[in-house]
This record gives C-alpha cells, sequence and structure tokens, in this order.
C-alpha cells in the first residue's frame, strides 16, 4: 500500500508534488511549535499562521519563538520550508509559460464547441480567418498547419493546432467531434495534383471522424472534383474556373470584371445565403416573391431546385416549397 502511493504521488505534475511537500512541512513545523511553545503559540492554526508567514519569508513578528527548542524548529523551518515554497512558486511560473509557449506553438487541444475548422495557412485561410473573427462575426476558429511553428493570427478566437490535418490525433486536438463546419484550402507547398489529393485524403479522415460534419473543400483540378464528392464534401470551391473566368472575361470586356470584383467586394460585407421557400411563399412568380423580399431590404438572385440551379428563371416561374431561395441580405 505505502508503495502504491508513493507511485501515485510521482505520477503528479511536479507543481502539484512541490505544493503538497511544502503544505506538509508547513502543517509539521506549525504543529510542532505549538506543542513546543503552547504559550506563546495557544492555537494549532497560531503554529500554522507563523509556519507559512516565515516559511514565505514574510515574518510579521506576531508570533515568534522564544524558547531555545522553538527557534531550532524555526531554523529547521527555513532551510526546508522557504526552499520548497520558492521551488513552487518556481515550478508553478515555469508551467504556466510552457503552456502559454505550447499554445502558441499549437500543442494544446481546442475544447470549444460548434467552432469553424480552417485546414491549411495560405493568403485564402489568411483571409477567412480574419474576416470570420472580425467585427460582427467573432466565430470561433481552430486552425490546423503543419508548415506553421506558431499561431500565425494570436487573436483570442483562433486557436492554433500544428500538424498534419490527415492524422486523427490532430483533428482530434481540433475537436472535430463538435466543429459546426470544416474549411479545407489547397496546399501551396504541393503540385495541383498532389494538393487535391492531399485535400481529399484530409476529407476522408475527417469525415471518419465526424460524418456530419459540413465540410467545404477547395480543388484545384477538375477531374478531382467528383473524388471529392464521392469522398463526402458538402461544398467544393474550384478556384481555377473562378479565376479563369475572371480573366476570360478580362480580355473581352474589362468593364464586366472590374464590375465582377467590385460585387465581390460589395458581397464581402453582406452574406449570400440559402433560405427554404416557406408555405407562404408558395406559388409565388419569381418576379413577385422578389418584390416582396425586396421591401425587407433582400435581393433575390435564383432558386435551387433539388440538384438545378436557376439565377434569375425565365417567367413565368412559379416557386414550390422544396426550393431553396438564393439571397442576399442587407
Amino acid at each position: 500500500m505505502p508503495q502504491h502511493i508513493y507511485y501515485s504521488f510521482i505520477r503528479l505534475p511536479l507543481v502539484i508534488r512541490t505544493l503538497l511537500i511544502a503544505l506538509m512541512v508547513i502543517f509539521l513545523f506549525g504543529g510542532l511549535i505549538h506543542i513546543i511553545e503552547p504559550s506563546s503559540f495557544p492555537t494549532f492554526f497560531d503554529g500554522i499562521w507563523w509556519a507559512v508567514v516565515t516559511a514565505s519569508t514574510v515574518g510579521f513578528g506576531d508570533y515568534y519563538p522564544k524558547s531555545t527548542a522553538g527557534r531550532i524548529v524555526g531554523i529547521a523551518l527555513i532551510f526546508t520550508g522557504a526552499g520548497f515554497l520558492s521551488t513552487y512558486f518556481i515550478s508553478l511560473a515555469a508551467a504556466a509559460v510552457t503552456r502559454q509557449n505550447d499554445f502558441l506553438e499549437g500543442k494544446i487541444e481546442y475544447r470549444g464547441q460548434n467552432h469553424i475548422v480552417v485546414i491549411g495557412w495560405n493568403e485564402r485561410s489568411r483571409e477567412i480567418v480574419n474576416t470570420l473573427g472580425g467585427d460582427g462575426m467573432n466565430h470561433s476558429i481552430a486552425l490546423i498547419d503543419e508548415t506553421l511553428k506558431s499561431n500565425p493570427v494570436p487573436h483570442n478566437n483562433v486557436h492554433f493546432i500544428q500538424g498534419r490535418s490527415n492524422k486523427d490525433d490532430v483533428l482530434v486536438k481540433a475537436n472535430i467531434f463538435d466543429a459546426k463546419k470544416v474549411i479545407i484550402t489547397a496546399d501551396q507547398n504541393k503540385d495541383e495534383l498532389h494538393a487535391d489529393m492531399n485535400s481529399i485524403l484530409t476529407l476522408l479522415t475527417i469525415k471518419g471522424l465526424n460524418r456530419d460534419v459540413q465540410c467545404i473543400v477547395e480543388i484545384l483540378t477538375s477531374e478531382q472534383a467528383a473524388n471529392a464528392k464521392r469522398a463526402g464534401a458538402d461544398e467544393i470551391i474550384q478556384t481555377n474556373v473562378l479565376t479563369s473566368f475572371v480573366m476570360i472575361n478580362s480580355i473581352s470586356s474589362q468593364e464586366l470584371v472590374t464590375s465582377f470584383l467590385d460585387l465581390l467586394g460589395q458581397l464581402d460585407k453582406r452574406k449570400l445565403t440559402f433560405q427554404p421557400a416557406s408555405e407562404e411563399v408558395e406559388n409565388k412568380t419569381f418576379a413577385e416573391l422578389s418584390a416582396d423580399l425586396m421591401k425587407d431590404g433582400i435581393l433575390l438572385l435564383g432558386v435551387k431546385r433539388g440538384e438545378e440551379t436557376l439565377v434569375n428563371p425565365p417567367q413565368p416561374f412559379k416557386i414550390l416549397q422544396q426550393d431553396q431561395l438564393i439571397v442576399i441580405l442587407g
């Protein structure tokens, strides 16, 4: 039994062990001085109080030993208790600094819920993090990257996890089980095909741990988009297709591209989203519903019906209850 207690004790963190030893020393000497000099230390608590202020080198002087035996106890307490208390506070400070460094270096697991996991650090993810963590949004974010050595944006709502995103233990550190959404950006250090394969492997690992979490995946090559869909991607962003669209249209019409980029800048301050069609709007035409929504400052762009997305559908077009409305909220 004593051996079991000893092994349990040495497994405790250094700070806890040092504190327990310091407390035992204080209680031992506090009780001993009360026994030796009951006239100077009438109660056990008086002895404890004297032991604390003596070991901490404060020395108020309200209680002090008068006999030779009592002073010998005081000397022994100074040599032992002061050392243990100093060691405790030094260990406490060192533990605090170590934990802070571990937090900045991405070694501490995230314990929050309903957060957004962003995978990969590049200019796209920088913009995502700055926007999601900016004024008015303040989403909690867990950022995963294996190339960074420390948190690139040490805001209060950005928790950095260092490691490979396709490893279970790294995703568990990011608390993937309670995440609301995952954004997987393409690895800028790999060629396009290998970056897509890495993104799909990460997606498969995430879905294996949490099948229900919504995953938005950046895909660079068109042939890998189908594989990402099979792997469980809820949304696929083909950035090269979007870039090609802008560049091709810039050849024929500079004004169109400028307007398109201005539109993206405007949307950055607003919210483009889907809204389910309610029973009240069923059988209304697209034009009628668009006019009604405009009164509330909502712009109706189109309708998603099943797998088909219709932007500004041809009139007359009636809304069905199972439709999803594509709107811009003011």
